[in-house]
């Protein structure tokens, strides 16, 4: 019995180490709608604020940001074109993934309900 505890003991401690290694790459945020400003071209910057009395963040995109509309991915246009029928914009949000070391936006995810 006590040898299972401390072998059990001996790998936590092992294990402490490791698991202070991690760290965050890339952060999402959760933005309205209303409050997302899309680029015009695919080497633009995409525009949002995470709350309504936030200023306006400004991001790069990626070379290979992901458009994800309804679960597809998609060229820039499309995405802007799927976004551009939503008629009720409020409480309607985008999910932005931005990549913390690049400091570049490599994807947005909007789902239609």
């Amino acid at each position: 019995m006590k040898t299972r505890i401390i072998i059990a003991t001996a790998l936590l401690a092992i294990a402490l180490p490791a698991a202070a290694q991690f760290r965050t790459i890339q952060q999402a945020y959760e933005v309205e709608l209303v409050n997302l400003r899309l680029p015009q071209s695919e080497n633009g910057t995409l525009g949002f604020k995470t709350c309504e009395e936030c200023a306006f963040v400004t991001k790069r995109l990626s070379e290979d940001t992901t458009w994800i509309l309804n679960g597809k991915s998609m060229s820039l246009e499309k995405f802007r074109r799927g976004v551009a029928r939503v008629a009720e914009r409020s409480n309607r949000y985008v999910t932005v993934l931005h990549h913390l070391e690049k400091d570049r936006i490599t994807k947005v995810i909007f789902t239609v309900i």
